[in-house]
C-alpha cells in the first residue's frame, strides 16, 4: 500500500531519515516530551487565532465519522473556493502523486496565490535573523512545491510567527501580534531539493526494513528527537553522552573517535566537574568537598526562606503588559526556618484559574517574606527573574520585591560546582534528579508518589490553567495537587540543605 507522504513527513525527513520511518513503522518507540505536547497545543491556538490575520476566511477542515480528517473533502472545496475566488482559504489542502500538504492560509493574489505557514514560535519584528527561520524551509518549499505540481501559480511563500516585541495593552492587536516574514528567496535553495528529496523519502516509506543509521546530528538538529533514546539503546550507561553541560556535538566526536565510556575518556582533558563526574562514576563513591559545602552554608542567616515558583507559560498574551511566551507565576510555595533548631513552617499561595494572578500574589509574597531576610531558592535565576517582572508590573511593591530578590541564594550552587555529587545523578543537578539520589529510599520525597495528575512543572504549567474549566470537585482536586506538588519542592529544598549541613 503506498503510504502518502505529508509537509511534516517530508520535514522529519529532512531531519533524519530514520525519524521518518520510525514515526511510521515504529511510533511505540517514540518517548514524547511534554514540552514537545505544549508545542503542539500551543500550534493549534496560535493558528486557530491566525486565520483571521489577512481578512476573511473559509476554513476546510472536514472529518471523517471516526473523528479523522477527511482528506478527500477537503482537497475538493478547496479546489471549489479557488474556483469561486474565495480570498482566503485555511487548511487549503492539495495532493500530488502520494504528497499531500495542507496549506495555513492560501491568500488570493492578483496573478495567483501565495502561500502562509503559520509556526508558534515567536520571532522579533525588528533585527530579526534569518538563520532562525532555517529550519522551517523544508516545510515552506514542500507545500510550493506540491501546489506547483497541482497546477497553482505561487506568487509568494511568508511564514507567519507570533512578534516577541508585542506587549498587550487593552484588545489583542493581530496586525502587532503577528510578524510576516517573505520566505521567497529563503526557500530558493530548499525549494530546488523537493524534487529528489520527496522521491526518496516516498520511497523509504516502501522500506519495511529499518533503515541503518547510526546516531549523528540530526538525532537533535533542528529539534530532538523522540527516537533517540531507541537508537541510542547500544550506548553503555553511564556514557560520555551523559557529560554534564556538553554540547552534543562535542559529544559526538568521541564517540566517532570510539570514546564511549568512562573508561575511554579518563585521559582526556574534561572541565573540573566533568572530571568529578567521571572519576566518581569509575570509583562509584561519592565525592564531596565538606569545606566547601561548610564555606557556602555560612553564606546563609536564620531565618532561612525556602522559596519555589510555579509559573504558567501564555502563548498568546492574555493580560495587559505582558508578551508572547510570558511566564506568569501564579503559585509560590515557601518553608520557614526561623533560627537553629526551629520547628518548619510553611506557607503558600495559589492564584484563582481564569484570572489575573500577579497582584495578589505579589502582594502576598511581599506580607510572607520581610526585606533582609535570606532566602533559598533551587537555580535562583528562574525566581529572580520572576520577581523582577513582577516589581516592573507593580511598582509600588518594587522595593521589597527586589530586596527580596538581592538577598536569594542559590542551593544549586554546591552541586553545579562539583562539591557535592553522586554518581547516580548522572550529570544532571536539577533537583529532581538530586533529590532521589541523596534520599533513594524515602517515599515522602519521590514525586512520582504524588496524586492528582502533578508531579513536575509541565504538568503545573498545563494544569492551571484549564482549572477554570473544571466542574467544582475536579476544581478542588487539581488545587490540592498542585498545593501538594508546590510543597514537595520546598520541602524537598530543606531536606536538601539538611544534607548538605551533614556533609
Amino acid at each position: 500500500m503506498m503510504k502518502q507522504l505529508s509537509k511534516s513527513k517530508y520535514a522529519k525527513y529532512c531531519q533524519c531519515p530514520k525519524c521518518l520511518w520510525m514515526s511510521v513503522y515504529k511510533p511505540e518507540e517514540e518517548v514524547v516530551d511534554p514540552s514537545s505536547e505544549a508545542r503542539f497545543e500551543n500550534g493549534t491556538e496560535v493558528g486557530d487565532l491566525a486565520m483571521g490575520l489577512l481578512g476573511e476566511y473559509v476554513d476546510v477542515t472536514t472529518n471523517q465519522e471516526d473523528g479523522r480528517l477527511d482528506l478527500s473533502a477537503m482537497i475538493t472545496k478547496t479546489k471549489q473556493l479557488m474556483e469561486a475566488g474565495q480570498e482566503n482559504i485555511c487548511e487549503a489542502s492539495f495532493s500530488y502523486d502520494g504528497n499531500y500538504c495542507a496549506v495555513d492560509i492560501l491568500h488570493k493574489t492578483e496573478n495567483g496565490w501565495a502561500i502562509y505557514e503559520v509556526k508558534s514560535t515567536s520571532f522579533p519584528e525588528f533585527n530579526g535573523n534569518p538563520a532562525k527561520l532555517d529550519k522551517y524551509l523544508p516545510d515552506v518549499a514542500y507545500q510550493k512545491w506540491v501546489l506547483k505540481k497541482c497546477g497553482v501559480n505561487v506568487t509568494g511563500t511568508f511564514l507567519v510567527c507570533l512578534n516577541s516585541d508585542y506587549v498587550r495593552e487593552g484588545e489583542l492587536d493581530l496586525q502587532k501580534l503577528f510578524v510576516i516574514n517573505d520566505m521567497e528567496e529563503l526557500i530558493a535553495n530548499e525549494y530546488d531539493k523537493v524534487e529528489n528529496g520527496q522521491a526518496a523519502a516516498r520511497k523509504l516509506l516502501q522500506q519495511t526494513e529499518e533503515p541503518t543509521m547510526d546516531i549523528w546530528e540530526g538525532c537533535k538538529k533542528p529539534y530532538d528527537c523522540g527516537f533517540f533514546k531507541y537508537c541510542s539503546r547500544h550506548l553503555p550507561s553511564p556514557s560520555v553522552f551523559d557529560l554534564y553541560r556538553m554540547r552534543f556535538s562535542d559529544k559526538l566526536k568521541y564517540y566517532r573517535q570510539g570514546l564511549v565510556t568512562y573508561d575511554d575518556i579518563k585521559n582526556e582533558r574534561l572541565t573540573p566537574v566533568r572530571r568529578i563526574q567521571v572519576d566518581s562514576g569509575l570509583s562509584n563513591t561519592p565525592h564531596v568537598e565538606a569545606d566547601k559545602i561548610k564555606a557556602f552554608l555560612d553564606t546563609l542567616t536564620y531565618p532561612l526562606y525556602f522559596l519555589d515558583f510555579e509559573t504558567m507559560q501564555q502563548v498568546i498574551p492574555q493580560f495587559d503588559g505582558t508578551k508572547v511566551y510570558q511566564q506568569i507565576t501564579f503559585q509560590y510555595s515557601l518553608h520557614i526556618i526561623e533560627k537553629e533548631g526551629g520547628e518548619l513552617i510553611h506557607k503558600e499561595h495559589l492564584g484563582i484559574s481564569g484570572t489575573d494572578p500577579r497582584r495578589a500574589l505579589a502582594e502576598q509574597l511581599c506580607q510572607d517574606i520581610p526585606m533582609d531576610v535570606c532566602t533559598l531558592a533551587y537555580n535562583k535565576s528562574f525566581e529572580c527573574t520572576r520577581i523582577k517582572e513582577l516589581a516592573g508590573w507593580y511598582p509600588d511593591l518594587a522595593e521589597h520585591l527586589l530586596n527580596i530578590m538581592k538577598n536569594i541564594k542559590d542551593l544549586l550552587d554546591p552541586f553545579a560546582a562539583g562539591q557535592y555529587y553522586l554518581p547516580s545523578m548522572g550529570g544532571s543537578f536539577s533537583i529532581k534528579r538530586v533529590l532521589p539520589s541523596l534520599f533513594p529510599d524515602d517515599p515522602s520525597l519521590d514525586y512520582h508518589n504524588l496524586e492528582g495528575g502533578v508531579q513536575n512543572g509541565n504538568d503545573a504549567m498545563t494544569i492551571f490553567p484549564k482549572i477554570q474549566f473544571m466542574e467544582p470537585k475536579e476544581q478542588e482536586a487539581a488545587r490540592k495537587a498542585l498545593l501538594q506538588y508546590c510543597c514537595l519542592d520546598t520541602y524537598a529544598m530543606v531536606k536538601v540543605w539538611e544534607k548538605l549541613k551533614e556533609a
